[in-house]
């Protein structure tokens, strides 16, 4: 499993966690899309908000691989902003390589993407 270095652990002051520190042994976690209600509470949001500003800032708009990032957070943006980046998708290997889809990141959050063309 690849450790993305540098990458924020978790969201500062908070238990949201952003990467894990090691492989699952009972097996990889999928990364299955999961709905995002507009009652989520500001706190929910705010981490959706550092974990895609912290995929931007790491990866930009090249395909990355899944590695350490959490698959529970991961999948809060999965089949929207984060998109496979390879055909056949394996969604339970650490190895899957994603990438940032531009068009639905800038919708979803202007504020980090607002300038970028």
């Amino acid at each position: 499993m690849l450790k993305h270095r540098g990458f924020p652990g978790r969201l500062p002051g908070t238990d949201f966690q952003f990467t894990i520190r090691r492989a699952n042994p009972k097996g990889v976690t999928p990364l299955t899309p999961r709905e995002r209600f507009r009652d989520r509470k500001p706190a929910d949001k705010r981490a959706d908000v550092a974990f895609m500003e912290a995929l931007w800032e790491h990866f930009g708009d090249q395909p990355f691989e899944r590695g350490n990032l959490d698959a529970g957070r991961l999948s809060w943006l999965f089949g929207r902003e984060v998109v496979a980046a390879e055909d056949p998708f394996d969604p339970t290997s650490y190895d899957a390589l994603l990438v940032i889809d531009l068009d639905a990141a800038r919708a979803s959050f202007p504020d980090i993407f607002g300038g970028v063309l």
